[in-house]
């Protein structure tokens, strides 16, 4: 089955669509991505999504980005299969994650009711109207349902392609946040522990557009944090935050480490190249942590399988092999997906299982009280 996952992430750089020809299933899948390409957001839409993620759009500007955005993935989804010469006429199924812009892992607070929520939003019946196949969305309000954090999803993925009988693996994506996946040598699912390390390029991201005053919205190549000298004492401050020292399953995005987060930096003082170089000894430091802490008392770490925007970042990947030597540090390209294409693939994964009935969650990466199908199904009715 050729099934299109589309995914935005928490960084909203592009729309990111792989294609994807998948067959059997379960522990018994076979993956093989036949395409792969990113579609900018249109920049004036990017600022939208930001400003909705801080809280600042009305319950009407969500509702028309919804739609808006819903058109943009379909759009997406058209101009990657000409970029790939994909045929769509081929395509089963897609699976979108949407964009995230709430997510509240822990339950808090409402009218007296606790409540833990994550919203995602691309309308689906858009997608399913321009390509006529069914489109797979909403993915986490299932598991939060069951009493889980609605993430992560991936680890499910990195579950299938990338255990090993006798290697103990993790995965690490470092997209705007970083998350992991312990994969422990020969485990059964149970045995999977997942969690998000904190900030990944989310934070990087936002001092470079302020320092560039938003020509650049990255760090290419880590130029500018090889430019500065991180501040120890800025550090020892940020990494004081309990989030590090709670146990797994947790998650987090935007709302604990968006633009407010991103403020403290540029009240710090530090240069802008030091500013850069700080946020991304976070980044480096919270996923070392997240490693000694939660993962080496479990396991050895034999091979690191890196995925996301990070894996381009000497800056970050330098200190992460320094730290690590006795750990074989690769990418998923060697396993035939594409760094910047992994979490979409893992949503064409993921909307696979649901039509063919099977969970998509690990409650020991969710916290969920059982394994459930994940999506809702949105035919295409045209």
């Amino acid at each position: 089955m050729l099934v299109a996952g589309i995914m935005s992430g928490t960084s909203v750089d592009a729309i990111d669509v792989a294609f994807v020809e998948i067959s059997g299933g379960g522990r018994g899948i076979d993956v093989e991505v036949v395409g792969f390409q990113e579609i900018p957001f249109p920049e004036g839409v990017r600022k939208e999504v930001l400003e909705a993620c801080d809280g600042m759009a009305s319950a009407a500007r969500i509702s028309q980005l919804n739609i808006l955005l819903g058109d943009l993935f379909a759009k997406a989804l058209r101009r990657a299969g000409e970029l790939t010469g994909v045929s769509l006429k081929n395509l089963e199924l897609v699976g979108s994650h949407g964009q995230t812009i709430h997510h509240q892992a822990e339950p808090t607070d409402l009218c007296g009711f606790p409540v833990a929520s994550s919203l995602q939003i691309g309308e689906p019946a858009c997608i399913a109207r321009d390509t006529g196949v069914p489109v797979v969305a909403d993915f986490r309000t299932a598991d939060i349902a069951s009493g889980g954090q609605g993430a992560p999803l991936v680890p499910y993925v990195d579950f299938l392609l990338f255990r090993h009988a006798t290697v103990n693996r993790v995965a690490l994506n470092i997209g705007g946040i970083a998350n992991l996946t312990a994969l422990p040598a020969g485990s059964d699912p149970a045995a999977v522990l997942a969690f998000d390390t904190g900030p990944g390029n989310m934070v990087i991201d936002r001092l470079v557009e302020e320092i560039t005053g938003g020509r650049e919205h990255f760090d290419r190549n880590g130029r500018m944090a090889m430019q500065g000298e991180a501040d120890e004492g800025v550090l020892s401050e940020l990494l004081s935050d309990p989030y590090y020292e709670r146990p797994a399953p947790k998650s987090t995005g935007r709302e604990q480490f968006g633009s407010v987060f991103a403020q403290r930096f540029l009240a710090s003082g530090l240069s802008r190249e030091s500013r850069v170089a700080t946020a991304t000894q976070l980044t480096v430091r919270t996923i070392l942590m997240g490693v000694e802490r939660l993962v080496l008392p479990r396991m050895p770490v034999d091979e690191l399988i890196v995925s996301g925007g990070g894996w381009h970042n000497p800056a970050i990947m330098q200190p992460l092999r320094e730290s690590l030597p006795s750990t074989r540090v690769t990418s998923t390209d060697e396993f035939g997906i594409a760094g910047d294409a992994k979490e979409a693939v893992a949503f064409a994964v993921l909307a696979y299982e649901t039509v063919n009935g099977r969970p998509g969650n690990l409650t020991s990466a969710t916290g969920a009280s059982r394994h459930v199908i994940l999506g809702s199904i949105t035919p295409p009715g045209f």
